[in-house]
Formats: C-alpha cells, sequence, structure tokens
C-alpha cells in the first residue's frame, strides 16, 4: 500500500484548474475523495506472550494476564499504525473506545 500524506494527493495544477491560492486551507471538500476507502481500526487492550502449550492449555473461563494495567490507556491503530490511545467506554450495551491522545508521528 503506497505511503503518503493527504496533501500529496493533489496533483500539481490542481491549483491554477480551481482557481485556488497555493496553500490556501484545506476544506472538508477537499477529502471527498478518501471519504469512501475503508480503513480497519483496532484498538489493543494489551499484549501477552506464551508459549504454544501453555496456549493449547487455555479452556473456557482460562484467564490470559496482558501487559497492562486497569485504567491503563489502550492504543488505537488505524491500518496497523498506532495513531491514538484512548479509554474503554460502555455505549449503551456495547463496548466503545474514547480517544484521548493523538499520536503524531514524524514521517520522511
Amino acid at each position: 500500500m503506497p505511503d503518503f500524506e493527504l496533501n500529496d494527493l493533489k496533483s500539481e495544477g490542481d491549483d491554477q484548474q480551481r482557481g485556488d491560492v497555493p496553500d490556501s486551507p484545506r476544506s472538508a471538500r477537499d477529502l471527498e475523495a478518501v471519504y469512501d476507502i475503508p480503513v480497519q481500526v483496532s484498538a489493543v487492550l494489551g499484549k501477552s506472550t506464551m508459549q504454544v502449550n501453555q496456549l493449547l492449555k487455555l479452556g473456557r473461563g482460562a484467564v490470559v494476564e496482558l501487559d497492562r494495567k486497569v485504567g491503563e490507556a489502550i492504543d488505537i491503530y488505524v491500518n496497523n499504525r498506532l495513531v491514538a490511545r484512548g479509554e474503554v467506554v460502555v455505549v449503551e450495551d456495547r463496548l466503545g473506545v474514547t480517544m484521548t491522545e493523538i499520536i503524531k508521528t514524524d514521517r520522511a
């Protein structure tokens, strides 16, 4: 999958075709091309490492200890890239995630 920024979606000459001033502020309309692109969102509660023989011994009701403490932020991934941290919430009868921190990464 190509690695690009949203600004890279604009081709050269778009500014002149639309009558925009270069480096003008973007509007929501400028992003319409990417609205329907599916992404995979994952919320990771924690991780654990075990040997296969331990895994095979697990049964109903088994508890797997994770590397996080109660109340600690969970990681939120979009397309396998860490983008935020958050907290687990209950919405009606379902679990949800509230984003509490956006992770900014330096992109080369």
